[in-house]
């Protein structure tokens, strides 16, 4: 079983190559969910996620034969470039598999980092296992993710930290993907001191944790499907599990709708970028996804902040949808001059700023004397489009919402 002492000897070799990162706490966070809201912004840290932590520790207990011959790993993206750039400060070869559908700018920085990568599979568990067979074949260290003591200990460093700058914290929030992260972040706070809370957080389409604990053994799941690339895992390792059975207190879920607010109110409201899986601990706290108090201390960990940029214009649409800051609408006109002037006149008496029109003549869904109309809006909240839509509907519009 991990210990605190292994986080402490970790802590020790990394701290030349990982960055401590800040603690910050979030009025706005606090004031909208009424507890004493402090953002652990590992984000920050080298390579834009914790990975670095846990890498760097494994690289380091290599034995010098080890480090000669080089290390193996899969990664959908940020261990990944954990390992790059930590194999690259210890001149240790890397070799990366990672999925074919990983996002193209992780690829890339692993590269920039080092890292000779390998794209194979669709998701991270046929990465892995095509690189468990790579280090087989080629005799080299195989590097894993999540189920590695060395690894866990690295992670837990974060932990150490969370202590140190938030005193107080009586509720630690953390995303799980393989579950190193929480195994040793819960191993550190709860060592400390018992009596904090440690909430575990998946994303609802990748949630073997949850379903783990539940049956009382290790469930995989067939298939994974969320926003959250980062822990989008068909299992959890059989290491962290059963720390995260002995140390966390709770394992909730959360819909990718729930990370992609998250994801949008941490960048508006804290000038801070996370990705899909760095924002999994603070969309729990926002949705209410477990019970806490008002004036509670609580650390939601932004564990990462590697979004591909294509990816974030997907998820801030959606994340402004959610909040009812963006509004798409199809309607039928009758085709004649002025008939789009007067659609837009009653928009813009309920201040609905457009953002793009698609007005269509020839389109085979409507009658030859109709033009079909897409509009893109900017809204104020729910309440709003209820206004706007209601005063179109009263002026004889059928109006349908796209998104």
């Amino acid at each position: 079983m991990l210990e605190v002492a292994d986080i402490e000897a970790a802590r020790d070799r990394i701290m030349s190559v990982v960055r401590r990162t800040p603690m910050q706490r979030s009025p706005t966070f606090s004031s909208m969910t009424g507890a004493d809201i402090h953002l652990k912004l590992e984000n920050t840290q080298r390579t834009g996620a914790f990975k670095i932590r846990g890498a760097t520790n494994r690289i380091a207990t290599l034995s010098a034969d080890e480090q000669a011959a080089g290390v193996v790993t899969a990664s959908a993206g940020n261990h990944a470039q954990g390992v790059a750039l930590a194999a690259s400060r210890a001149g240790v070869d890397a070799t990366i598999v990672m999925p074919e559908q990983a996002p193209v700018s992780k690829i890339e920085a692993t590269e920039r980092y080092g890292g000779d990568t390998v794209l194979q599979g669709t998701d991270y568990d046929e990465a892995q296992a095509y690189a468990h067979q790579l280090a087989e074949e080629s005799r080299q260290t195989y590097v894993h993710a999540f189920d590695d003591k060395a690894v866990m200990a690295g992670q837990g460093t974060i932990g150490l930290e969370i202590i140190e700058d938030c005193p107080d914290v009586e509720t630690v929030v953390v995303p799980i993907g393989g579950g190193g992260l929480i195994a040793g972040i819960a191993t550190a706070v709860t060592a400390h001191n018992p009596d904090i809370r440690v909430i575990g957080v998946q994303a609802e389409g990748a949630a073997s944790a949850r379903k783990s604990l539940a049956s009382g053994s290790i469930h995989k799941l067939e298939t994974v499907n969320t926003i959250a690339d980062g822990i989008a895992t068909r299992r959890i390792g059989d290491r962290p599990f059963a720390v995260i059975d002995d140390r966390v207190d709770d394992v909730v879920t959360v819909t990718d709708d729930e990370i992609a607010v998250a994801v949008t109110y941490i960048l508006e409201r804290s000038k801070t970028l996370v990705e899909g899986a760095g924002a999994v601990a603070m969309a729990a706290v926002l949705a209410d996804a477990f019970d806490y108090s008002n004036d509670e201390t609580i650390v939601p960990a932004l564990c990462g902040g590697n979004i591909d940029m294509n990816r974030l214009t997907t998820v801030l649409i959606r994340g402004l949808v959610e909040t009812g800051r963006y509004l798409r609408i199809r309607t039928v006109l009758e085709d004649y001059p002025g008939a789009l002037e007067e659609l837009v006149a009653i928009l813009a008496d309920y201040q609905a700023n457009i953002y793009a029109i698609q007005h269509d003549r020839t389109s085979r869904t409507v009658e030859m004397n109709e033009a079909d109309v897409e509009i893109d809006l900017e809204t104020r909240g729910h309440d709003h489009i209820d206004t706007i839509l209601s005063a179109l509907r009263e002026s004889g519009y059928t109006v349908e919402v796209l998104v």
